[in-house]
């Protein structure tokens, strides 16, 4: 190769002089355009977005009720430690038969005295029929409760999770039998409390003994088919017919819920407010934000907190099992069977994901209502709204909720006090607290809000629904 070739190859190679002002030099003389702060913490917030709500003037709000008769209805709690599953002694206080006994020392030799057994899914733990000596206390897994059908078939009445117990009628009568097979759906782990043991420690503890007879010997109260106390009403009778009398009874200590609050201080600069707030209010978007996240924290004690939220005060009676594990529509009616004019399911959107994936295997297609604008899919009618405030464990599970709502209709509605000093939203406040000595200005920012659930069966809760499984 020549080096006159060379050089001109030299030459092609190097970089034409700039003729113009590049853009990064020009950008400094130029003014951008910006958008306002953005957050992806915000969510659509269906349920406060959708739940009632009731002024609370004074800062709590009384639930009155006719009066209902516990039976002894709860769950039972555990520990446990490695492999091994222990029941909370003072949880043992759910079972009817020892419903109001408080001698923890009794307790804790009957907890003691519980046996734990592994069940496999498919095994039976008790045949319908058979005498029934002991409670069984389920601290995991699923158990179905399977009776004979009207055509001599076998049916499903119903399924059993973790925190139930089965068979506490054994604890206070030796005549009680199963009126159902109970077989494990799963495997499961139990804990066995017999009628030998309870009978064995009350001949030695004279508190367990009388506590027992006590409770053998009170008259059950009549109640409707709530376990309300009943109102006595004669119907279609003639003549002179002596009307019965009657009375409603209330609750003599109803619950009241106190308005609880989400809070927050925020600290804006002076030199940022007075230097740095063109064309955007520096405080003002602060404040945006901050109250964004108050809204979302709020939503999620609505939905988690165990003094008030809606999972913690479901009624055990009306926390269902799903019938295979995933969120099929049967499940769903499930839900809508026990409560009448159901407005709305809240579920994770994985969980709403699971039902869509159900329905498609069926091959069903819901419909869908205009909700602000947007599509919600929903069941039989009732708009299926997402909530991402709703738990999802680690092994991929969750619960979805379906409600009544609105104080006339016995539902569920949200607690707020409004016309509070300085408020920007309806139950929101931002009350300035003054500059300190570093010029740094502060704003409390505070929400207050709680919910009731004004009748147990306004709220329903499908639990342990599996989100991940792939059919």
């Amino acid at each position: 190769m020549s080096v006159g070739s060379v050089g001109d190859e030299v030459l092609g190679e190097r970089q034409a002089p700039q003729q113009s002002l590049g853009t990064a030099a020009a950008r400094n003389l130029a003014s951008t355009t910006k958008s306002a702060p953005q957050m992806q913490e915000i969510t659509s917030r269906w349920l406060l977005r959708t739940l009632p709500w009731v002024e609370t003037k004074g800062g709590a709000y009384r639930v009155n009720r006719r009066l209902s008769h516990a039976v002894g209805d709860g769950r039972v709690t555990f520990v446990q430690t490695g492999e091994r599953v222990a029941v909370i002694p003072s949880e043992l206080g759910e079972l009817p038969a020892l419903r109001g006994y408080e001698d923890e020392a009794a307790l804790g030799e009957l907890a003691a005295r519980c046996t734990q057994r592994a069940y496999a899914a498919g095994e039976v733990i008790a045949v319908a029929g058979t005498s029934a000596d002991r409670v069984h206390l389920l601290a995991h897994g699923r158990v179905e409760r399977i009776g004979e059908g009207p055509y001599g078939d076998e049916a499903v009445l119903g399924v059993l999770a973790d925190g139930a117990y089965f068979g506490e009628d054994a604890l206070l009568s030796g005549d009680a039998t199963w009126e159902w097979t109970a077989r494990a759906a799963t495997a499961c782990t139990v804990l066995e409390l017999t009628r030998a043991d309870v009978t064995a420690l009350a001949a030695r503890a004279g508190s367990l003994a009388s506590h027992l007879a006590e409770v053998a010997g009170r008259p059950e109260p009549p109640v409707n088919g709530y376990g309300e106390a009943a109102i006595d009403v004669s119907a279609g009778h003639v003549g002179e017919a002596v009307v019965p009398h009657t009375f409603v009874d209330y609750e003599p200590a109803p619950r009241e819920y106190e308005l609880s609050l989400a809070q927050t201080v925020l600290k804006v600069h002076t030199r940022v407010a007075d230097l740095y707030n063109h064309p955007m209010d520096q405080t003002e978007h602060q404040l945006r934000l901050t109250v964004e996240a108050l809204r979302e924290r709020q939503e999620h004690e609505l939905v988690n907190n165990k003094e008030f939220g809606l999972l913690a005060n479901c009624d055990y009676g009306q926390r269902i099992q799903p019938h295979d594990g995933v969120p099929g529509p049967d499940d769903l009616d499930e839900l809508l069977s026990r409560r009448r004019d159901s407005k709305l399911f809240l579920a994770h959107p994985k969980a709403i994901a699971a039902i869509g994936r159900e329905l498609n295997r069926r091959g069903l297609v819901p419909d869908t209502v205009d909700m602000g604008g947007t599509r919600i899919q929903t069941w039989r009618g009732v708009p299926i709204l997402p909530c991402d405030k709703i738990p999802v464990t680690a092994a991929g599970t969750s619960s979805i909720l379906c409600m009544r709502t609105g104080e006339s209709d016995q539902g569920v509605v949200g607690l707020h006090q409004t016309g509070l000093p300085d408020e920007v939203e309806p139950g929101l406040s931002v009350r300035f607290m003054g500059i300190d000595e570093q010029a740094i200005t502060s704003y409390l920012v505070t929400a207050y809000y709680s919910a009731a659930v004004l009748v147990p069966d306004a709220l329903g809760v499908l639990e342990n629904v599996e989100i991940s499984r792939r059919h």
